[in-house]
């Protein structure tokens, strides 16, 4: 403490700082600082900010500037999914993975994914298949569906779950890492650890899973993906690929899922909504009613 969580945001411009060209008063802007965005004004560096086209609804703009990012960049640049392959995605009903979805559709890539009873018409209806996690095998659904399992796995779960994962491809495939959930239970670390998170611990895990994978059968590959780490050693990446995404936006050919547009005030409310599960699409935080 202080500290003001809050990873995306889009905003007007209110004030320009001295020698700033390229923005203009009233422009609306995005940004992913990963720390900040709970708050009506933000103050960051230009080089921090990306322009929103004019005319989109600013909660289906920020959902994009994180979700769609995330899924975007695993799906072209880690997993590298062609046309007719075959993928599953954990986690299907949530920001991320409806993301996953619509841009899965658009890559001509054949979806199945995990979500809750509850929220398999949503997944069907973006065109994955639903597989019921708390009531069914997820690996012996993928094969008794599939015969030979899927070209990639996108495990935001951890843990335990990634031999699971990688028991549902094919070989030669491939599973995507991102994510901790299997460390929280209802929103919080499962440890109790009263600290907190432990980056490095956890990368130290994660590079445990993927060194015994090295020894295992199949030719089955495990590979991180990081977006702090991405932004960091690649910001031409984050920016171009966040200009073709609202670009798909002003087409239409994506619309993000929003569940919720709660007022900033009820922040708590909205950590607590998504730390007891079945929230479908995004909860966007609006600071000014």
């Amino acid at each position: 403490m202080p500290y003001t969580p809050g990873w995306d945001l889009v905003g007007i411009v209110d004030q320009i700082g001295e020698r700033v060209s390229g923005f203009e008063l009233g422009q609306t802007v995005a940004a992913m600082p990963i720390s900040g965005c709970y708050a009506q004004y933000v103050c960051l560096p230009q080089r921090k900010f990306i322009p929103v086209p004019a005319g989109l609804d600013p909660a289906e703009a920020v959902a994009v500037v994180l979700n769609y990012i995330t899924a975007y960049q695993m799906l072209d640049r880690s997993a590298k999914v062609k046309p007719g392959q075959r993928v599953l995605i954990h986690g299907a009903s949530g920001g991320v993975g409806t993301a996953f979805l619509q841009l899965g559709r658009l890559a001509g890539v054949e979806m199945y994914g995990t979500c809750s009873a509850q929220a398999a018409e949503v997944v069907k209806e973006l065109g994955a298949t639903a597989i019921d996690y708390r009531n069914s095998d997820f690996v012996h659904e993928i094969h008794r569906l599939t015969g030979d399992g899927v070209d990639a796995v996108f495990d935001g779960i951890g843990g335990d779950n990634l031999w699971r994962s990688r028991e549902a491809l094919r070989e030669g495939g491939r599973v995507v890492v991102y994510g901790f959930q299997a460390k929280l239970h209802g929103g919080r670390m499962a440890s109790g650890a009263p600290s907190g998170r432990h980056p490095i611990r956890e990368s130290a895990i994660l590079g445990w899973y993927i060194l015994q994978n090295w020894f295992l059968p199949g030719r089955k590959s495990m590979v991180p993906y990081s977006i702090q780490w991405l932004m960091r050693l690649k910001p031409a990446w984050f920016r171009n690929d966040l200009l073709t995404l609202f670009d798909l936006l002003q087409q239409n050919k994506i619309r993000p899922l929003i569940a919720q547009r709660l007022p900033l005030c009820q922040a708590r409310h909205a950590h607590e909504l998504l730390g007891s599960g079945g929230v479908v699409g995004k909860i966007v935080l609006i600071p000014n009613g």
